[in-house]
């Protein structure tokens, strides 16, 4: 958790806005006091991990904006030929 004073928070806002947008929180204080938390609203009704929020800052993972197709999971599997993944890791070493 972050905390922050009023005056650090009106020049460094974005700063602080994406630590929010991370699943961080941060408390704003005013002369030594707690005057108000600022928490990020979560997406959907479950709200995402914070690690997977880390893994989209790093630039490791993205986080999916909207609901999948229907009938996407009824989709057939891509074919793949029987050790493929291997040959490609190995290959992969070599270079």
């Amino acid at each position: 958790m972050k905390t922050a004073t009023v005056s650090e928070l009106r020049s460094l806002f974005s700063k602080y806005l994406a630590k929010v947008k991370t699943g961080e929180e941060v408390i704003v204080t005013d002369h030594g006091k707690a005057i108000a938390k600022i928490v990020s609203i979560p997406k959907n009704e479950m709200e995402i991990p914070l690690h997977l929020h880390r893994l989209e800052q790093a630039g490791l993972a993205r986080i999916g904006k909207s609901k999948l197709p229907p009938g996407f999971w009824g989709l057939p599997r891509p074919k793949v030929r029987k050790g493929a993944a291997l040959r490609s890791l190995l290959k992969e070493r070599e270079d």
